[in-house]
């Protein structure tokens, strides 16, 4: 079986669902670890309205997976939790290189960080 391959410019912007179908946000970015030649974040924006006083959120990468057919991302989190998660500020971005912030984020989520791995 071929590798899916897409381009990050092709899953900007695309919506974010959980698998109970409820709208989690927006892809706005991903955050690619030079060092280790992995994706480490995808960036959502959710909340908020028509863009407005949206929050920023680094998600570990590999809790999302792409559904070509609807053309989305899917996260595997309750809504609940995604609205309870440590999040920035659109102008006010963490330094997202510093490994206690990681380790935080992706402790928030109970995932275990491909660093450790």
């Amino acid at each position: 079986m071929q590798p899916l391959v897409l381009s990050a410019t092709t899953l900007i912007g695309d919506n974010v669902r959980n698998p109970q179908g409820e709208d989690l946000g927006t892809l706005k970015d991903i955050m690619i670890d030079l060092d280790a030649g992995r994706v480490a974040y995808a960036v959502l924006s959710f909340g908020g309205f028509l863009g407005m006083g949206d929050k920023l959120f680094a998600i570990p990468w590999g809790m999302l997976s792409v559904d070509t057919e609807n053309k989305e991302l899917v996260l595997n989190v309750d809504r609940s939790v995604l609205e309870n998660a440590p999040g920035f500020d659109k102008d006010n971005w963490p330094n997202m290189a510093d490994r206690t912030w990681a380790n935080e984020i992706y402790a928030y989520y109970d995932y275990e960080p491909y660093w450790d791995r």
